[in-house]
Order: structure tokens, then sequence, then C-alpha cells
């Protein structure tokens, strides 16, 4: 079965990425960790915000971007990189996913580096009003994942309707 993913570029802040990997467990998403991350995995802030759902999801560590990269191409269908970023001018909105897509979220501090964010298929923005900085890296992987979702059926077996 071709599930989507989530990937999380280098977080900063231990109690978003405990957050996002709750909402992948809830939702049925794979988990990408690319690392090194800005806090100690085992973080107590940080499985406070995941509880016990680490134990439901599919988490793969990476220890770096090239270490991603390489297990996402070496898959039989690696999928499309979709990058969420404040850098786009495409809203999630307009885009139509794919099954296979991996949904990537950057640092909270500083986004994605340019080689990053070249290597994304498909940039999107979660369009917000003018002159606000960002929306929260968990809340904008939510929103877009669960758009994503919507589009492709792929939530997961035995959701409550």
């Amino acid at each position: 079965m071709v599930v989507m993913r989530l990937a999380l570029f280098e977080p900063d802040i231990a109690q978003n990425a405990g957050t996002m990997m709750r909402l992948a467990a809830c939702l049925g998403v794979a988990v990408d960790l690319i690392e090194p991350c800005g806090f100690i995995v085992g973080d107590a802030k940080f499985r406070r915000s995941a509880m016990d759902y680490l134990d439901h999801i599919d988490l793969v560590r990476h220890n770096s971007w090239s270490a991603f990269q390489a297990a996402r191409l070496a898959r039989p269908d690696p999928g499309r990189l979709v990058l969420l970023t404040t850098r786009a001018d495409r809203r999630y909105i307009d885009a139509s996913f794919e099954p296979g897509d991996t949904i990537l979220v950057g640092r909270e501090s500083a986004g994605v580096p340019d080689a990053v964010h070249r290597a994304a298929d498909l940039r999107l923005i979660v369009p917000m009003r003018a002159g606000l900085r960002s929306i929260n890296v968990a809340l904008s992987a939510a929103m877009v994942l669960g758009e994503a979702l919507r589009q492709t059926h792929l939530f997961a077996e035995g959701l409550a309707r």
C-alpha cells in the first residue's frame, strides 16, 4: 500500500515535533525525522507532546538530509517531495496531492536551506493574512496533511467517522 509521509527537517522545538508525530500516528501517516534536531529525541518535552503515540507510527530517523534523500530515492516509488514554505507562491489549497507524496516541513527558526528548496518537486504555502510571519509548523502540517489525505482517500482504516 502506498503511504503518505510527513518529513520533519531538523526540527528545533520538541513540542512541535512531538505534536506532529502524534498527528501522524492518528492519521496513519509515516514519519521521516531528518536530524540533527534542536533537542534530544527522548527529551521530556518531546515525549510529553507525543505522549504514547510514538509506538503507533512508522518512524524512520535519518542522520542527515543526504541520508534522507538517499533512502527516499531508493524506494521503488519515492513519490514527490512537497515542501511547505513561506517562500512558495502556490497555495496548498490549489495543489493536487498524490498518494506517495512526502510532505516536508522545515525548522521553526529557519525553514530549509536553498538546496532542500531546490530538491522539492512542489513548494506550497498556507495562505494567511499579510504582515504576519508564519503559522506554527505543526498547525501547517495538520492543515496540509488533512487536505492531502482528503484528496487521496488515504485516511487510515478504522478512523472514526
